[in-house]
């Protein structure tokens, strides 16, 4: 269900139907990529192991399945001038990607 800013809320979908977290994003692929950064980053992108993420729309039957991955890169460099200071002290950051695989429907219970 879409939220008055426009989000709309998705949950984190286990194998077991369990539904441990939630994100939310404008669009299923903006929470998709929320939850691949929770995912173990890897030392690059080439390294990164693809997990299937699957994330039901609250208020839906709607199960969008992506595949994603996690890497760790080095901390962009920020200029002093610039309102992020607090990224001056990272030396790594976790980047994310992810590949829509399909939409599943689940049956009514």
């Amino acid at each position: 269900m879409v939220r008055e800013d426009g989000k709309r809320n998705f949950a984190l979908r286990e194998e077991d139907g369990s539904e441990p977290s939630e994100f939310s994003g404008n669009m299923p692929r903006q929470a998709a990529l929320k939850a691949a950064r929770t995912l173990e980053p890897a030392p690059s992108e080439e390294e990164a192991e693809r997990t299937t993420i699957r994330l039901r729309e609250k208020g839906t039957e709607k199960v969008h399945e992506y595949e994603g991955w996690a890497w760790n890169d080095d901390a962009p460099e920020v200029d002093e001038a610039d309102d992020e200071f607090w990224l001056n002290d990272l030396e790594s950051i976790t980047k994310a990607n992810v590949s829509k695989q399909g939409i599943e429907y689940l049956d009514e219970e």
